[in-house]
C-alpha cells in the first residue's frame, strides 16, 4: 500500500474511533440527566401508569445497551428518530436547517481569511514596527470581545444607525443570491471578528519566522521582489499551521453559530439546538450533537488531505 494510502487509512481509523466515543457519550447524555426523562413530557401529578406508557413509547423501558445499538444502527442509516415534542423527524429537521448553517460557516471563514491574510502577512513582514504593534493590538482587542457583543455592536452600527444591512431574517440563496448574502453578512462578520484575530496572530508569527530562514535570504540575494518572496517562498510554508487551525477551529465556529443564529433569528442548526434545549427535547439535542461531531471529524480528515496538496513530500513519507 502506498505511504499516502497508509497514512489516510490510519488517520481515518483514528477519527472513526473518536466518532464512536463521541456517539456513546452523546447517547449517555440522556442517562446522566437527573430524574426520569419521561417526567419532562408529563405533568407533575402524572400516575405511574402514565409514566410507564411514555417510557414504552420512547423506548426507555429497554436495556441501555439495546437502546444504544438500536439508536446507533438507525443513525448509520440517517434516521435519528422523531422529536417527542413536535413529532417531526429529527433527520429531516436538521437537513432543512443545515444549508443555513453551512452558508453561515462558509461566509464566516471567507471573511476571516479576507481579514487575516493581508493583515497577518503585513504584520509579519513588518515585525516589530509600529504597524505590527497596531495590528497585533487590534487583533487582541477584537479577540477579547465575545460573539454576542460583536453581534450587538454590528447590529447597532450597520443596521440601526446606518441602515445598510438587515438585522434579522434569512433569504434562501435560490430565491435571491444578493438577498442571501445581505441577510448572512452581519452574522458571518460577527463570527469573523472573533475568528480572524486567531488566524491573523498565528499567520503573523509564522510569516515572521519564515522570513528569517536562510532560503529567504538567498532569494533576496538573487534579486527577487518582496512580493515574489512572500507569495512563492514565505506564504506556502506558513500556511500549514493556519490550515490545521482552520480544521480545529470549526468547533469554535459551530459554537459561535449557536449564539449568532439565535441573535440574528436565522433558521439554522444552532438555533434548532437552542430550541431543543429550551423545549427539553433531548432527543433532538442528541441528534444535533451527533451531526456536529460527524462534521467536525470530516473536516479534520479533509485538513489531513490538504496537507498532501500543500507539501507533496508527505505523500512519500512512510514514517508519517
Amino acid at each position: 500500500m502506498p505511504p499516502i494510502a497508509r497514512r489516510f487509512v490510519r488517520r481515518l481509523t483514528h477519527l472513526l474511533a473518536v466518532l464512536v466515543i463521541v456517539s456513546v457519550a452523546t447517547f449517555l447524555m440522556l442517562e446522566l440527566l437527573p430524574g426520569n426523562l419521561a417526567d419532562s413530557f408529563l405533568h407533575e401529578n402524572a400516575s405511574e401508569a402514565e409514566v410507564a406508557a411514555i417510557e414504552r413509547d420512547l423506548g426507555l423501558d429497554k436495556p441501555l445497551v439495546e437502546r444504544f445499538l438500536g439508536w446507533a444502527g438507525s443513525a448509520l442509516l440517517g434516521d435519528l428518530g422523531e422529536s417527542p415534542v413536535s413529532g417531526e423527524p429529527i433527520s429531516a429537521a436538521i437537513a432543512e436547517r443545515l444549508p443555513v448553517t453551512l452558508q453561515l460557516l462558509l461566509y464566516a471563514q471567507l471573511l476571516s481569511l479576507a481579514i487575516a491574510l493581508p493583515l497577518g502577512i503585513l504584520a509579519g513582514y513588518r515585525e516589530g514596527s509600529t504597524l505590527d504593534r497596531v495590528i497585533s493590538g487590534g487583533a487582541l482587542g477584537s479577540l477579547a470581545m465575545p460573539h454576542f457583543v460583536w453581534g450587538i455592536l454590528l447590529i447597532l452600527f450597520l443596521s440601526i444607525w446606518l441602515d445598510w444591512l438587515p438585522a434579522t431574517g434569512y433569504v434562501p440563496f435560490m430565491e435571491s443570491p444578493r438577498g442571501n448574502l445581505m441577510s448572512l453578512f452581519l452574522p458571518a462578520l460577527t463570527l469573523a471578528m472573533v475568528e480572524a484575530p486567531v488566524y491573523l496572530r498565528l499567520l503573523r508569527s509564522d510569516v515572521a519566522s519564515t522570513l528569517r530562514e536562510d532560503y529567504i535570504v538567498v532569494a533576496r540575494a538573487k534579486g527577487l521582489s518582496d512580493r515574489q518572496i512572500m507569495l512563492r517562498h514565505a506564504l506556502r510554508p506558513s500556511s500549514f499551521t493556519l490550515i490545521t487551525l482552520m480544521g480545529i477551529n470549526i468547533g469554535n465556529l459551530i459554537g459561535g453559530a449557536v449564539i449568532v443564529e439565535s441573535l440574528f433569528a436565522l433558521p439554522g442548526v444552532g438555533r434548532f439546538l437552542v430550541e431543543g434545549v429550551i423545549r427539553r427535547d433531548f432527543f433532538t439535542v442528541q441528534g444535533v450533537v451527533l451531526v456536529i461531531a460527524v462534521a467536525f471529524v470530516l473536516v479534520n480528515l479533509l485538513v489531513d488531505l490538504a496537507y498532501n496538496l500543500l507539501d507533496p513530500r508527505l505523500s512519500h513519507d512512510s514514517t508519517q
